[in-house]
């Protein structure tokens, strides 16, 4: 390419004829190095290299090159294109077409990831090339931090996974142990035929109630959840719940509140003035999301830590408390007596929004209610959940809005708001049918409590100085917006129940609830801000569910009812007898219970996190004839399956994505076509579907009648009963996965509002993510347009009853259980304390940076980022102790396992701590064990209940909701140097 050099200077136009046409060429041979190859004013690279120099050591400024940009010096030219034209410049294009692609879709990432965030895939020459974040979630608040981008480094390296060794690519029948990876190659057809004919055995056996279907939080990829679970649904099958089997259900949030983890989004974090990060590890769980934490430090707003180790978001607080390990409910106690104390309560909030001026028996430890004194009722029917108050007279007055009011849970026609002035602080005796008794007021229940819990007493059990922890407290409640973020580090432990109520104590207290900038944001798992009543219907088209809590089911058929101590275990039997908590497959008339037989598992790694996963592999394992794991790459539960059927990676698909952590909706669009025989998890549900209808009509499989729902289990009509769609009768709706995005859409109060022409259509989400336009009814505050979302404004705004059988945050339970085991208000008690063994160290196992639960822990490029293989943290006076040096390779062991893996010393930890960040495969240790062997199978019996025990009103078994937690902490074990036998 020949190049003229123009210039245009200030006071003139034209051509500057000082300056010849550089001609075409490089040197001649036989000229000097770095001489022009023609005569003129043309300069070669290295002689204007040379001049820039000289320029640079005469002090030559800008000025010259101001009044004449092609100044001259020492027969210096300067040019456009220093280069000029020369041949073999193709090799620039190498480069270039690096940075080129042939299309740009837009995806995100599906693996029980509440960041939720939306990403541009680039696809060249038919190939995922690469990811990036996408940049367009719409502001809706100018006063917060922009919501753009959003995204991690697991996100950013997802593309290694849609071509990656690990990824199953055909049809898979196990052929050897299971475990032992021995397979053989099938067909889809023998896949689906061998499948198919077990389901129809099974049902037509009547042990429907024997296929199990688990798969994670269906938020982050709903159509993917419920391709499974609707065809579970119509099998008559059995659906577990994740939220408890990850240990991320608060169980103090239904206990308390009467709903589960209702949440701000991240952005409202900026709003607060006070936050407490409490066992919320931010930067490294959160990292999409970190940046309203981070920045709010510029608005003025403290930001306190609360952690054993100084973990890397204590770094970037402003201060930091180092509880010992499982002692967090006595800080928060302490906290509360120091608030109570100090007067630092809001006394209209807890009059009106709390249980606190409830009057309590003090025969029977029972709430007073109005059925139990003739002077406030004579009739015979008044409901017995009418419950009692003293006003400012001591005469005493029915409650508004508790449960004995108002006709169901959420019953928004009443009002808890108050027309007379109870008192907080009350006690008198009345006359009940049984006799005169005292009562008191909950209020005064609870200052009994925190009594136990002053300033030495908690310094002596957590180690927290004295003043510090009150002062912080102060802080907290003087605050005019406080907040805690509380994390997995509290639900882990025995416990959880009673650390969880601690910390919502200090919340309500404080009044610190229902406005932006409040609450208590439990930022583990979420289950809130999504379309709901779509895919509910899209998940479970009959309506009639059979869920079952999968920590309970799990641990029942492993064995745990032989394997606990016999006070829990007759509360186990006693809750299952009853009905609080259900077990499948269920009793038959004869009193036996089969075994579970089918499972299901996608989306997920069930048998990777299982807690005590010697007996899930022992006991449970044995007893399933067929696995089925749907899966894009070879993982533990894939490894120890009989068949696997390959899915579609996230880049392959058609779905949706929502998450607690921010109010908008973005969808999964296929860049690329599936890797192999790939399908997605829709069209591998649906054709199973079509196979089960197949054979079931070719035997002539008459409709079984279902012994728990009014329903027949057709299979001959299962296929076609999977595409309908349900609402509206259209045959074949939903063969596709795109129409299921769409349904889900169209059915959805969030994305299609019944008082609105909006809607969001999926095509909309593909343009841009989409900001949700209405709350929909499992909410607890509407969408405000201009305002970070923010809960519980139904119940202190608006005055609506609190689902709880008291109608209000409720602090005191009075469960015969919780009244047995002293727990009736929150406090602090030790766990199980030779859990696994009498070893020295506690073990524990928090979520990392590196994964998102066991996805991505195989990963190359973030193996390289850490030490590329298992760890456990030790302090180094603890592994000076046993003899370790950083990078040796120890033995972490109990009675249960022992587990070999390297050791890093961790100066940040608390002494008598073995921290393995969690989800490490199995296949990625040296024996075949893993983190979660070392954990045995245990459950506190106080989640088995049903409160009222009658009634579905505030604590009843619900998917999500409540229900018993699996425990990770508590666990005792020790480390050693090396191998050997765990003796």
């Amino acid at each position: 390419m020949n190049r003229t050099n123009t210039s245009t200077p200030d006071d003139e136009s034209g051509t500057d004829e000082s300056q010849a046409e550089q001609t075409d060429g490089p040197p001649a041979v036989g000229d000097p190095p770095g001489e022009p190859a023609t005569e003129g004013t043309s300069v070669s690279r290295r002689r204007f290299l040379e001049g820039v120099g000289i320029a640079s050591l005469l002090g030559i400024g800008r000025s010259a090159a101001d009044d004449d940009p092609l100044f001259q010096m020492g027969g210096l030219n300067p040019v456009d294109d220093p280069i000029g034209n020369y041949p073999y410049r193709d090799w620039e294009d190498l480069y270039r077409e690096q940075w080129d692609w042939d299309s740009v879709s837009r995806s995100t990432h599906s693996v029980n990831c509440t960041g939720s965030c939306s990403w541009n895939v680039y696809v060249k020459n038919g190939q995922v090339w690469r990811e990036e974040q996408a940049g367009d979630y719409p502001r809706f608040d100018e006063s917060l931090p922009d919501p753009n981008p959003r995204g991690c480094q697991k996100g950013a390296c997802y593309t290694d996974y849609v071509n990656a060794d690990e990824r199953i690519k055909h049809p898979l029948k196990r052929v050897g142990e299971r475990g032992e990876g021995k397979w053989r190659r099938i067909s889809w057809d023998e896949a689906l035929t061998e499948i198919a004919e077990h389901v129809v055995d099974e049902v037509q056996a009547g042990r429907y109630d024997a296929i199990s279907g688990f798969t994670p939080i269906p938020a982050m990829s709903p159509v993917s959840f419920a391709s499974g679970s609707r065809l579970i649904n119509l099998l008559g099958g059995v659906s577990h719940s994740f939220y408890d089997w990850y240990s991320d259900l608060p169980p103090g949030q239904p206990i308390t509140w009467g709903t589960q983890t209702d949440n701000a989004e991240s952005a409202d974090w900026y709003n607060a003035d006070y936050i407490i990060a409490w066992g919320s590890n931010i930067n490294v769980t959160r990292i999409p999301d970190a940046k309203y934490f981070l920045e709010s430090g510029y608005n003025g707003t403290k930001r306190v830590g609360v952690f054993t180790d100084y973990s890397q978001t204590a770094i970037h607080t402003d201060e930091w408390l180092s509880p010992d390990s499982g002692t967090d409910t006595a800080l928060a106690l302490g906290m509360a007596r120091t608030i109570v104390d100090e007067e630092l309560y809001d006394e209209a909030h807890l009059k009106e929004q709390t249980d606190m001026p409830l009057l309590v028996r003090q025969d029977t430890g029972k709430f007073l209610r109005a059925s139990e004194v003739p002077s406030v009722s004579t009739d015979a029917d008044r409901p017995e959940w009418m419950l009692l108050m003293l006003d400012s007279d001591g005469r005493l007055r029915e409650a508004p809005g508790s449960l004995g009011e108002r006709d169901g849970q959420k019953d928004y026609s009443k009002s808890i708001e108050l027309d007379f002035d109870p008192q907080l602080d009350g006690e008198t005796a009345v006359r009940t049918e049984s006799g005169r008794v005292r009562v008191r007021t909950v209020w005064a229940e609870l200052r009994d409590e925190l009594d136990n819990w002053g300033p030495e007493t908690v310094h002596d059990k957590t180690g927290v100085g004295e003043e510090t922890y009150q002062r912080v407290a102060r802080e907290f409640a003087e605050a005019d917006k406080a907040k805690i973020i509380q994390g997995k580090g509290v639900n882990d432990w025995y416990h959880n129940d009673l650390g969880n109520r601690a910390l919502q104590l200090l919340v309500t207290l404080t009044g610190n609830l229902g406005e932006q900038g409040t609450g208590l944001d439990h930022y583990v798992g979420q289950e809130k801000i999504w379309t709901f009543h779509g895919w509910k219907s899209l998940s479970f088209p009959t309506g009639n569910v059979r869920g079952v809590p999968t920590t309970l089911w799990t641990y029942y058929h492993a064995g745990i009812l032989d394997n606990t101590d016999a006070d829990t275990a007759a509360k186990i039997r006693e809750s299952i007898d009853e009905g609080w908590m259900p077990v499948y497959p269920e009793e038959r008339a004869d009193g036996s219970r089969p075994d579970p037989t089918t499972m299901f598992v996608w989306r997920g790694n069930y048998f990777n996190q299982a807690k005590g996963n010697v007996a899930v592999e022992e006991e449970l394992w044995p007893k399933l004839d067929l696995v089925v794991d749907i899966n894009f790459r070879m993982d533990s539960t894939a490894l120890y399956s009989d068949i696997v059927l390959p899915t579609a990676s996230h880049y392959e698909k058609h779905d949706l994505s929502m998450t607690d952590m921010h109010s908008y909706v973005h969808p999964f669009t296929p860049a690329v076509e599936p890797l192999g025989e790939s399908k997605t998890d829709w069209q591998i549900f649906r054709e199973l579907a079509a196979k089960i209808q197949e054979v079931a009509t070719e035997r002539g499989v008459a409709p079984i009648s279902d012994r728990k729902f009014d329903r027949d289990i057709d299979l001959q009509s299962v296929y076609d009963d999977y595409v309908r769609d349900w609402e509206t009768g259209e045959a074949d709706a939903l063969a596709g996965d795109r129409a299921a995005c769409e349904y889900i859409l169209e059915h959805s109060e969030e994305s299609n509002p019944s008082e609105s022409d909006d809607q969001i259509t999926f095509a909309d989400t593909v343009e841009q993510p989409q900001r949700l336009l209405a709350a929909g009814d499992h909410w607890t505050s509407d969408i405000e347009e201009g305002e970070a979302y923010a809960p519980w404004k139904d119940f202190v705004q608006d005055k609506n009853p609190w689902p709880t059988v008291t109608g209000r945050q409720q602090y005191y339970i009075d469960h015969d259980w919780f009244l047995e085991l002293g727990e009736q208000l929150p406090t602090h008690k030790e766990g199980p304390t030779q859990t696994g063994g009498d070893y020295p160290m506690e073990y524990n196992t928090p979520h990392g940076r590196w994964s998102i639960h066991s996805t991505w822990r195989d990963n190359e490029k973030l193996l390289r980022l850490q030490r590329g293989e298992p760890v456990v943290y030790l302090h180094p006076e603890d592994a000076a102790e046993r003899g370790i040096e950083d990078g040796d390779t120890v033995e972490v062991f109990n009675d249960l396992a022992s587990v070999e893996l390297q050791a890093k010393l961790y100066p940040s930890s608390q002494r008598g701590t073995a921290r393995m960040y969690f989800a490490w495969e199995r296949f990625q240790f040296a024996g075949d064990t893993n983190f979660n062997s070392l954990v045995p199978m245990y459950m506190k019996p106080t989640q088995l209940v049903q409160y009222p025990e009658d009634s579905g009103e505030h604590l009843y078994f619900f998917p999500n909701y409540w229900g018993p937690t699996g425990v990770n902490s508590d666990v005792r074990v020790d480390v050693r140097k090396g191998g050997g036998d765990a003796e």
